[in-house]
């Protein structure tokens, strides 16, 4: 009789999985969402959304009548930094060029600059920056100071009481390559976004198509609902998942260093983890627009906690241990120890535990929400 049972609900959730895959990829809107606007996506945000700073314009007031002030110019524009040079004709021309977003920083050369260092004596340049674009202003000073180093390397003119030579190597990523780090976090957004909206469409679906009550009379469980609901959404965002994986690796060139078994059962527990959530939003909404203004709501949060927009170090105390609730730190912690040390699964361990305890937990209360919703 268990046996009978148990065969006979493997049979009702596979008819309510075939039925959902049948919905899901017979609907063109569907089909767009999952086909067409994730790769569309990694395309574009694999070269958006970047912490380099190329091609800024750069403001150049030199007052220096010598050659070493036009050389010093010259370092500085001849790089992928600063590709748009422009000169100014005095110190009133500098707040102007920066207020009007004219040039991302200006660069003032004292009039004394040539004889100052033909003569070993010490030289300040002055570098002022828009405040107003923070990351890219910090990042473009670190530029400046590594190019008037630079300078004063190769031309050997600037004495100092010390000099300090420091031999800076990056592990992992030696040439800082952004996109390194940058797609395989995509891969982790774009699974996530694939089952959240899978998975936060099925129950508003069916109560707007007028199918809800339908699905309530028929034998199914709560259980078996959820199960059916679930698979499609995971099945299609692991698959998507693995293709994007593919795409990284002979698109983009990525290297991969690690074990693609231990990633996959990482990406397999994250997107279990999400779609309870997307089920849960789906309980709550009644209609398509809601469930899917309901997962993007979800998802801006998610992301900006997971660690990849700021460093998780730099939030308060309190935020940081909230932060372990969002599944989506714990993949990027695990996907880019695959991608770029080959970390292996003593390592990874602690996050694949958390990403089972949180799909356990999203998956337990999005059954009960949904069977309390249905009494």
């Amino acid at each position: 009789m268990t046996k009978f049972s148990l065969s006979a609900s493997f049979r009702r959730v596979a008819a309510l999985t075939v039925k959902e895959f049948h919905i899901v990829l017979q609907d063109a809107q569907s089909r767009e969402q999952l086909f067409v606007a994730p790769f569309l996506m990694l395309f574009i945000f694999s070269f958006a959304m970047t912490m380099e700073v190329k091609n800024a314009s750069l403001a150049v007031l030199n007052r220096d009548s010598g050659d070493m002030g036009r050389r010093l110019v010259t370092y500085f524009s001849s790089g992928p930094t600063f590709t748009r040079v422009f000169g100014l004709s005095g110190v009133q021309e500098i707040r102007p060029a920066i207020e009007n977003q004219k040039a991302l920083m200006a660069l003032h050369i004292p009039e004394d600059f040539s004889e100052r260092l033909a003569s070993g004596r010490p030289v300040v340049v002055q570098t002022i920056l828009d405040g107003r674009k923070i990351n890219a202003a910090q990042i473009a000073n670190g530029y400046a100071g590594l190019i008037v180093r630079q300078f004063s390397h190769a031309e050997g003119n600037i004495s100092s009481p010390v000099r300090l030579d420091v031999d800076t190597r990056y592990l992992y990523n030696s040439n800082l390559t952004y996109l390194w780090f940058t797609l395989p976090v995509l891969l982790v957004l774009l699974t996530q976004m694939i089952s959240l909206v899978v998975s936060g469409m099925s129950v508003a679906r069916e109560r707007e198509l007028g199918t809800f009550e339908q699905l309530l009379v028929s034998p199914f469980s709560s259980v078996e609902i959820v199960i059916g609901k679930a698979m499609p959404a995971a099945v299609l965002a692991f698959c998507e998942g693995l293709v994007i994986h593919f795409v990284i690796l002979t698109v983009f060139g990525v290297p991969f260093v690690g074990s693609f078994a231990l990633l996959a059962a990482c990406i397999g527990l994250f997107i279990l983890a999400v779609t309870g959530v997307g089920l849960f939003i789906s309980s709550l909404c009644s209609t398509q627009q809601q469930a899917f203004l309901g997962c993007f709501t979800y998802m801006a949060p998610s992301t900006l906690l997971s660690g990849f927009i700021a460093p998780i170090e730099n939030m308060p105390a309190a935020l940081q241990y909230f932060t372990l609730l969002n599944p989506a730190r714990h993949i990027i912690k695990a996907a880019l120890g695959i991608y770029m040390k080959g970390a292996s699964f003593a390592v990874v361990w602690p996050e694949m535990l958390w990403l089972g305890g949180i799909a356990t937990a999203t998956l337990t209360f999005a059954a009960w929400y949904f069977k309390r919703k249905t009494q």
